[in-house]
């Protein structure tokens, strides 16, 4: 056993949440340690957003070569590709994004990162096997950052060998020729337009809909597009049987042959090894600690939870901000409650599936005014081939002020930030169109929404839609 080691935080996890924690206890001045079990790297720069964009952005390039003999251009149909080669910038550029990471957890944490498996004796008191011998570790406060991992079904298992999560998928040399995708979520998506843009055949099996869409007019027009670049099975639950070849994908009445199965069959928090309710802390029956989304502390505990280990808002974004809320807290003796921001969820599918704000299943249908705005009244979708796009806005009935939004929309992640703003900001529909909106652009489609929003609004002085007189 090695010397205990006595400090005023510990940080478990060296992910996005972990080292956002860790910037908020070093600016506090408290002293502390990093942990960490390895891999190091984020999961976004290792296995998530960062290389399913690397081959979402290859995947496009691929697919542009046939627009090319629209505007009179030939030769494309001689291009060829090379699919391990793809694969294999993919993966370099990968390794550049997790370098990266890897290089600022050493500069943040320096010599006081512990590599090894962590759990908890007390509340305060961490328990680490490490390459030299057990280190125990007493803490003022501990900060859960242990991040997440795929959750395989247990049905899975006859077929293990020939299956991969995103864990897998980026380390193959070779891609298969048909794979099967599991899950249509936005990794599932994301990755099964990718993988059929670079010309593997997909079969992607899912729930009743897509990418977790719930506005039923944004999920039927997302679902007639993408079942054009590779098959979608929606509804029936999967079964999966090996062959000799591969295996055999089935969902209700159909199915089909395919070389290997990508489970995208969502993500559990890294918490279940912790030791916690030993250690006397309160968990829910997955093992997650039970806490204060405010305040991110477990009951009246010194210890707090961020980001994916808590099962709330996977996405780095969100990590990287309880991630700062929780490692401000934990290095200060009294606990803020903080005003969280407007969700927002993006798919970068091309074009992007966008959910801000509330959700239309939240919303009282009696009580809102939806606008609308499809991309063939919108010169720029046009040129761009989005005809099929959608935006939905939606908004307060006697107010109108906005309240949420989805869209299937070409470079929806712009729309979806100025509406994720304009939502957290309290805007009307009609104080937004007293914005400038240039022509052509993209933007042009929320200003349609909100025209259709802001006329159940007339002004009893005439003034036109989307001006403001001078006082």
């Amino acid at each position: 056993m090695l010397p205990e080691i006595r400090i005023d935080v510990a940080v478990i996890g060296a992910g996005s949440a972990g080292l956002y924690a860790l910037r908020e206890v070093r600016r506090a001045g408290r002293s502390f340690v990093l942990i960490d079990e390895g891999p190091l790297g984020t999961t976004c720069a290792r296995v998530g957003c960062m290389p399913s964009k690397v081959a979402l952005h290859a995947a496009s390039l691929w697919k542009a070569r046939k627009e090319l003999h629209e505007f009179g251009m030939t030769g494309g149909e001689s291009l060829q590709l090379d699919l391990a080669r793809t694969w294999s910038a993919v993966r370099t550029q990968r390794d550049r994004f997790t370098s990266s990471a890897i290089s600022k957890t050493h500069s943040a944490a320096g010599e006081y990162l512990i590599r090894g498996h962590v759990r908890f004796i007390e509340p305060n008191l961490l328990e680490v096997t490490t390459a030299e011998g057990l280190q125990r570790v007493r803490a003022e406060a501990v900060v859960i950052a242990t991040g997440s991992r795929p959750q395989i079904p247990a049905w899975l298992e006859p077929v293990r060998e020939r299956l991969v999560t995103t864990n897998e998928l980026f380390e193959l040399e070779v891609l298969p020729q048909r794979i099967g995708v599991l899950g249509l979520g936005a990794i599932g998506l994301e990755m099964g337009l990718a993988l059929a843009r670079l010309g593997v055949e997909v079969t992607a099996v899912g729930s009743s809909n897509i990418a977790g869409i719930d506005d039923p007019q944004v999920a039927e027009r997302a679902q007639t597009l993408f079942s054009k670049e590779m098959t979608l099975w929606l509804g029936p639950p999967a079964s999966a049987e090996p062959t000799a070849q591969g295996l055999v994908l089935r969902s209700g009445e159909r199915n089909a042959e395919v070389d290997l199965l990508l489970a995208a069959t969502g993500r559990r928090p890294n918490t279940d090894d912790l030791n916690l309710a030993a250690a006397g802390i309160a968990v829910d029956g997955r093992g997650v600690p039970l806490f204060d989304p405010d305040t991110l502390q477990l009951g009246d505990l010194p210890v707090f939870i961020a980001g994916d280990a808590n099962g709330q808002r996977a996405l780095l974004h969100e990590a990287a901000d309880e991630g700062a809320i929780a490692g401000y807290n934990a290095a200060r003796k009294r606990r803020c409650r903080w005003k969280r921001k407007v969700p927002m969820g993006i798919v970068f599918s091309s074009p992007d599936v966008v959910a801000v704000g509330r959700r239309l299943g939240e919303l009282d249908p009696k009580r809102i005014i939806i606008g609308s705005a499809s991309g063939d009244s919108n010169g720029r979708l046009r040129i761009l081939g989005g005809e099929d796009n959608l935006l939905r806005v939606y908004a307060d009935a006697q107010t109108g002020r906005l309240l949420g939004a989805a869209m299937l929309c070409t470079n929806g992640e712009h729309l979806a930030h100025l509406l994720a703003w304009a939502i957290q900001r309290g805007e009307t529909a009609q104080s937004l169109l007293q914005m400038p909106f240039y022509h052509p652009a993209v933007e042009e489609l929320l200003a349609t929404a909100l025209q259709e929003i802001a006329k159940s609004f007339p002004t009893s002085d005439e003034i036109p839609m989307g001006f403001a007189a001078e006082e």
